[in-house]
């Protein structure tokens, strides 16, 4: 009768050990995964941010302008600006800012 006494509580601690080591073990595959997708989302949002705040930079827009285009581009104003859209076998063009006079 002693050794029964002494030999449940042994294989429920070792039952429980077994448990909760393979949660553990679960948790920590979790973990890992989610660190790894912020590390991802995070190189986006620095390449995301680096790429913002060099084309959004006027002076920068212009060098590259005349770096790369050698003064192909010349300035529009926005009342003369169109969208053309194709519609089946019609063209349909309208301007894209509607100024009220």
């Amino acid at each position: 009768m002693k050794r029964l006494f002494f030999f449940i509580p042994i294989v429920v601690l070792v039952f429980a050990t077994t448990l909760t080591k393979n949660s553990t073990k679960k948790l920590d595959r979790e973990i890992f995964q989610l660190k790894e997708n912020i590390r991802i989302l995070e190189d986006r949002y620095e390449f995301t941010l680096l790429d913002y705040s060099i084309l959004t930079s006027p002076k920068k827009l212009i060098e590259y302008q005349q770096y790369y285009f050698d003064n192909k581009f010349t300035q529009k104003k926005l009342e003369n600006l169109n969208t053309i859209q194709i519609l089946r076998d019609n063209l349909k063009i309208e301007a894209m800012v509607n100024i009220d006079e």
